[in-house]
């Protein structure tokens, strides 16, 4: 009966978190269509990456990301998936990633993050290839 009863807390509390991720992005998805390709970043991938240069967090910073080869930013703990990919960031590559991470490198580590809009993933890529240029 006890392990019943935790069972039930167990998936009670797992059905919660999926309720608050669901609600979160979907106030994502209705504040993005008036927010700045910043602000999208910052509400989509800021609380994992940075865009500052040596500023690594839970991921990796994405300063001059396009060009750079993947999982090799020294510095920074990647998954053997993202180590062993064999291509460089260009804009299509970056944009299908951010769209679906687990179709361009599968077994990366960006759980539980599953991917953004075509739309956000452009606005994304704009904003990370302006900052570059900086």
């Amino acid at each position: 009966m006890r392990a019943c009863k935790m069972q039930w807390q167990i998936s009670v509390m797992a059905v919660g978190a999926v309720m608050a991720s669901c609600i979160y992005q979907t106030s994502l998805s209705q504040a993005r269509a008036d927010d700045t390709p910043e602000q999208l970043f910052n509400n989509a991938c800021r609380t994992c990456h940075t865009i500052k240069e040596g500023d690594n967090r839970m991921g990796p910073n994405l300063f001059n990301i396009i060009g750079r080869r993947a999982g090799s930013l020294s510095g920074y703990g990647y998954s053997s998936a993202m180590k062993d990919a064999d291509f460089a960031w260009d804009e299509a590559k970056l944009a299908r990633f951010i769209a679906s991470p687990d179709e361009v490198v599968p077994g990366n580590n960006m759980k539980p993050y599953s991917g953004l809009g075509s739309g956000d993933t452009k606005r994304i890529v704009a904003f990370l290839l302006s900052i570059s240029a900086r």
